[in-house]
């Protein structure tokens, strides 16, 4: 089983100012598998520079490390006065 969640497709407009020439917009998607030997379902993230599909990364989080990266995004939401 393969099943997208959800994704961003990136645009210039997310660089912040001053920084358009030092860095590349950049997408991600998620989404959850279980096509593995061990037909675990894992949490599959996938990170590319706008313009190189198909040249990104991949990871694939086990429920634990998925929670832990959900803690992480509330965390530094929190710290930078945002609600998580």
């Amino acid at each position: 089983m393969r099943r997208s969640i959800d994704d961003y497709p990136a645009t210039p407009d997310d660089i912040p100012p001053g920084w358009e020439d030092d860095l590349a917009p950049v997408s991600w998607a998620v989404a959850i598998s279980d096509d593995y030997d061990d037909a675990e379902p894992r949490v599959v993230l996938t990170v590319e520079e706008v313009g190189q599909a198909g040249a990104g990364l991949v990871t694939h989080l086990s429920p634990d490390v998925a929670r832990r990266l959900r803690v992480a995004i509330a965390d530094a939401l929190k710290e930078i006065g945002e609600p998580a």
